[in-house]
């Protein structure tokens, strides 16, 4: 039987983590004829949040539950929260592999907002990268085009909402249960998502449409597991591009689930944004490489 190495194994794990991920994204686009948005993500996030508060409690998150008063985790909830319905939004609304594309930029934005509030040191080639890449994004949501609408805005304010998630988990303390941070999320979300929902009529749920919202639940976490095991297996700077395969999986389940066919600006766009997120990935590795060669050499 044929060994992998560390790299290769992580790679394999981020690819189906990203198959998890669209998957979820199709099915709840499937579930937005039978429910409207906040239903959906009510019912969904009380199958998620069962689902991850067992993982918490197993994992023994709980032992402190005033963490999920801290400052970082309150604006990685905020984030959480605006990406999920600035996202579905757009996805209830667009075709799946178009929402799909714009999220594509959320690297080279994380990148950005890195330089802009961390103060990340980024050199002039990083910065062209997110300019051609954010120019990418606007060929794809085309403003003054026909495709043009306000769910490509949604989709666009879903990365700067994601953008906050992931810089705000940045400053959680690492002793902190993943588990418990993820918990208090989904828990997030299905509040919002229940106190809405009681503004609304109330649409009668089949049992298919409830198989729908579990499956779309169990992707969603079977992306999250496949996620964390890609980054302990494989090393960041080799793992990280295979998250780009999200968008061809949003192409072909967009295909075979609801016949929709990329238009040549989507696809130009697409192969713009993933090239330009991965050269600043490639310079993020050189920059790496050389801050440890200098070290190196600095040592006794």
């Amino acid at each position: 039987m044929p060994q992998f190495s560390d790299n290769l194994r992580g790679a394999a794990y981020m690819v189906l983590a990203m198959l998890g991920f669209v998957l979820n994204d199709a099915i709840m686009k499937l579930v937005s004829s039978d429910l409207h948005l906040y239903q959906a993500i009510f019912l969904r996030g009380v199958l998620a949040t069962a689902m991850m508060g067992f993982l918490a409690w197993r994992s023994g998150g709980f032992a402190t539950p005033r963490n999920a008063t801290n400052k970082f985790v309150v604006l990685r909830t905020i984030g959480e929260l605006g990406g999920t319905v600035f996202f579905l939004t757009a996805l209830f609304n667009m075709e799946l592999a178009n929402a799909g594309a714009i999220l594509q930029a959320m690297p080279l934005v994380v990148t950005l907002a890195a330089a802009l509030i961390l103060r990340e040191t980024v050199g002039w080639r990083r910065y062209s990268a997110i300019t051609v890449g954010l120019l990418g994004v606007l060929i794809i949501i085309r403003p003054g085009g026909d495709g043009f609408n306000i769910f490509s805005l949604s989709a666009l304010a879903a990365v700067f909402c994601l953008v906050l998630r992931d810089l705000a988990t940045r400053g959680i303390p690492r002793d902190m249960s993943s588990n418990f941070i993820s918990f208090v999320a989904a828990a997030s979300v299905m509040i919002m998502g229940a106190i809405v929902t009681l503004f609304g009529e109330w649409q009668p749920v089949s049992a298919l449409t409830l198989l729908k919202l579990t499956a779309s639940a169990l992707f969603l976490m079977a992306g999250y597991f496949w996620s964390i095991q890609a980054m302990r297996f494989g090393e960041v700077s080799f793992t990280s591009p295979f998250r780009y395969t999200s968008l061809i999986w949003a192409i072909v389940l967009g295909y075979m689930l609801f016949g929709d066919i990329p238009d040549v600006p989507m696809i130009i766009g697409s192969i713009i944004v993933v090239a330009s997120g991965l050269f600043t990935l490639y310079r993020e590795q050189k920059m790496k490489q050389s801050k440890a060669r200098e070290i190196k050499a600095a040592s006794p």
